[in-house]
């Protein structure tokens, strides 16, 4: 028996996001949402529910394509649920979801947690990395018209939030300033272990991509 409401929820997604970036659009929200229900599976105690729904709406309005304004996506998502009649605890659940689900470089101040969040940050962090995350960095890297690669310029590390959100880097450093610290910061034991794998992944990438940039392979 289908949801109504969650029906609803992705129907507005897909709209809202039919001309969105390729690597924040609808198809970005399903796979975060197919990875939401794989990892809900082995953690009982989630309200599957809220897992649904920040997931499908965690990048409505992503701020950085908003300059920066954090504020849209949560509103969205709040007067939308409020719409389909979800009661209060369960719309303020998803909002403070949204607000928090974000890497923002990994230096700030997380202000709310739950089981739910945990799931749904974990599966939007497994699709930045390995083969999906390679062809969401360079898809977003050419959008911004980023240099590829510059051997002289070093990734920045221990950005503010500020600092991360206005930072225009090389799409290989993104790599070292986002991807390739995702597995150690997995929230759930289903999480980690999808991520280990993707990691290897990028590794194995970047000593292909380097050993070509050098012509040595």
């Amino acid at each position: 028996m289908k949801d109504k409401g969650i029906e609803s929820v992705i129907l507005f997604v897909k709209q809202e996001l039919k001309n969105a970036e390729g690597g924040h659009d609808w198809f970005h929200i399903e796979r975060v949402y197919r990875n939401a229900l794989h990892i809900a599976s082995f953690e009982r105690e989630a309200d599957l529910t809220v897992v649904k729904l920040i997931a499908l709406l965690h990048d409505i309005a992503d701020s950085k394509f908003h300059n920066g304004d954090e504020t849209i996506g949560p509103a969205i998502a709040k007067k939308l649920l409020q719409s389909l009649d979800y009661d209060e605890n369960t719309i303020e659940h998803v909002v403070k979801g949204i607000e928090n689900i974000s890497f923002k470089g990994g230096n700030f101040e997380i202000s709310f947690t739950s089981k739910e969040l945990d799931i749904v940050q974990d599966a939007d962090r497994l699709d930045a990395i390995g083969a999906i995350g390679i062809a969401r960095t360079f898809n977003y890297g050419g959008y911004k018209n980023n240099p590829i690669h510059n051997p002289s310029v070093e990734p920045s590390f221990g950005m503010s939030k500020e600092e991360y959100k206005a930072h225009k880097g090389t799409t290989i450093n993104h790599f070292y300033e986002k991807l390739l610290l995702l597995k150690d910061r997995m929230n759930t034991e289903a999480g980690k272990k999808i991520a280990m794998e993707r990691h290897r992944f990028m590794e194995r990438f970047l000593a292909q991509f380097y050993a070509e940039w050098k012509g040595e392979a």
